[in-house]
């Protein structure tokens, strides 16, 4: 039996090849797609809120939001209370190329496991699915242990 060690390092290598193989005939540069994907999830956020959340310079950031907006997919809204911030929110055309995306990834993704799995198989994934999602809501004990 592998130790935990060893089952984390392929699970992480593992994880990472997947994510890039469902990405990988993405319509959009990945950094406009992510930024979609953190509206789509957060809300509207300002351009050093999506910056931050990106790790990325403000002015990097403020390009791909340009694009956005350029493009239709975002809009810069007012603060309620700070008149100097202003928000980024998707459009309909923002949130229809979101659920776009995401519909192509999980449309991929099941056809790989229908072609490539048996019924057994998908079985066993689906149990991992729930393991996994253990995995990610698990928090160290004590503070300063996240690394």
């Amino acid at each position: 039996m592998r130790d935990a060690s060893e089952v984390a390092a392929e699970l992480r290598l593992v994880v990472g090849q997947l994510v890039r193989r469902v990405r990988e005939d993405d319509p959009m540069p990945p950094g406009v797609i992510a930024v979609i994907g953190l509206l789509g999830r957060q809300g509207p956020m300002t351009t050093s809120e999506l910056a931050a959340a990106r790790r990325v310079r403000p002015q990097s950031m403020a390009r791909t939001v340009g694009q956005l907006i350029d493009q239709g997919l975002a809009e810069r809204g007012t603060h309620p209370v700070d008149g100097r911030k202003a928000p980024v929110s998707l459009t309909a055309a923002g949130l229809d190329a979101l659920e776009q995306v995401r519909t192509r990834r999980a449309d991929w993704l099941a056809e790989a496991i229908e072609d490539t799995l048996s019924p057994a198989e998908r079985e066993t994934l689906a149990g991992a699915v729930d393991l996994v999602r253990r995995l990610v809501d698990w928090e160290p004990s004590g503070p300063g242990n996240r690394t």
